[in-house]
């Protein structure tokens, strides 16, 4: 961010607490009596996933992996690399992964490859902001935050070269005229 950028709300936090609840009402839904693994992948979607879990009221267990694709760009490079391991076998087990962003679905769709070779019970996404304007590989979301416009979002777990990731809100980057 140079100094003729500045950060504009996208969503503010009372917006991003209402999907946050209506998507763990519609989680508990079709996960309540199934123990599941909620998978986060790091480090976007850990604010995310610390504020669902907070509204889910039945038995789940929490792992991490870590996946790059941007290094210090706000580009994808498309080429994603495995950062941390999975630490929780997946076979059998009914696996949700929770994603800050989907946007060229390129490393979604990498996920989601690595996971199935590994044999989950069930397997289904939710992703706070979806941005299908950029979408290079197909994915399909089951639960979704918030469809959002092709803008370089920070904020909430979000973050542009590691800075912003703890603005509560979801904010874009715009150049100044």
């Amino acid at each position: 961010m140079n100094s003729r950028t500045e950060l504009r709300v996208l969503l503010d936090r009372k917006e991003i607490e209402t999907a946050v609840r209506r998507l763990a009402s519609e989680i508990s839904q079709d996960y309540r009596n199934k123990n599941p693994l909620l998978l986060g992948i790091l480090r976007g979607s850990f604010v995310f996933l610390a504020d669902l879990i907070r509204h889910l009221d039945f038995p789940l267990e929490i792992d991490f992996i870590g996946l790059s694709s941007y290094g210090s760009s706000t580009q994808t490079s498309g080429k994603i690399k495995v950062m941390k391991k999975l630490e929780t076998p997946v076979r059998d087990r009914h696996v949700l992964v929770v994603e800050d962003i989907v946007d060229t679905g390129l490393t979604t769709a990498f996920l989601l490859a690595y996971l199935h070779r590994r044999k989950p019970a069930s397997m289904k996404l939710c992703a706070l902001t979806n941005k299908p304007s950029r979408r290079k590989v197909p994915v399909d979301i089951d639960y979704i935050g918030f469809t959002v416009p092709n803008k370089f979002l920070v904020g909430y777990g979000l973050d542009a070269n590691q800075k912003f990731r703890n603005l509560p809100d979801i904010c874009y980057l715009e150049d100044k005229a």
